[in-house]
């Protein structure tokens, strides 16, 4: 049974651009490789970190939801920690609801009232 999960990663701020799309690129091959069916994928960008980490105020910020078998995050997680590129990440599993709610905020659907106020 596949269950649903969101993991967020933080890439150093060092890198290139075509470095920090490589390391992505590899953490999403390692998930489909194992198994993993991506659902979304963004690119948050560089921000402000709330609090530094090995001396870096700023971070790549990427987010993958995917459905997947328990073991996938396991093999996802040790390649994260492996690499010195990732300086933090989190995986979450999903309910239902959560579910829900992603596939709602991918549709645009919580910006609607302010769409409408503007046209």
């Amino acid at each position: 049974m596949l269950n649903n999960y969101e993991t967020v990663f933080i890439l150093t701020p060092v890198l290139s651009d075509v470095q920090m799309k490589d390391a992505v690129e590899k953490f999403k091959t390692v998930a489909v490789d194992n198994g993993a069916d991506m659902v979304n994928e963004e690119n948050w960008g560089l921000k402000k970190l709330a609090y530094p980490i090995q001396h870096k105020t700023t971070g790549f910020y990427q987010y993958f939801e995917f459905k997947a078998a328990p073991g996938v995050v396991a093999a996802l997680e040790t390649e994260f920690r492996r690499d010195e590129k990732v300086m933090r990440f989190l995986t979450v599993a999903l309910n239902k609801d959560a579910v829900e709610y992603n596939n709602k905020r991918r549709k645009g659907e919580f910006n609607k009232k302010d769409k409408e106020v503007a046209a």
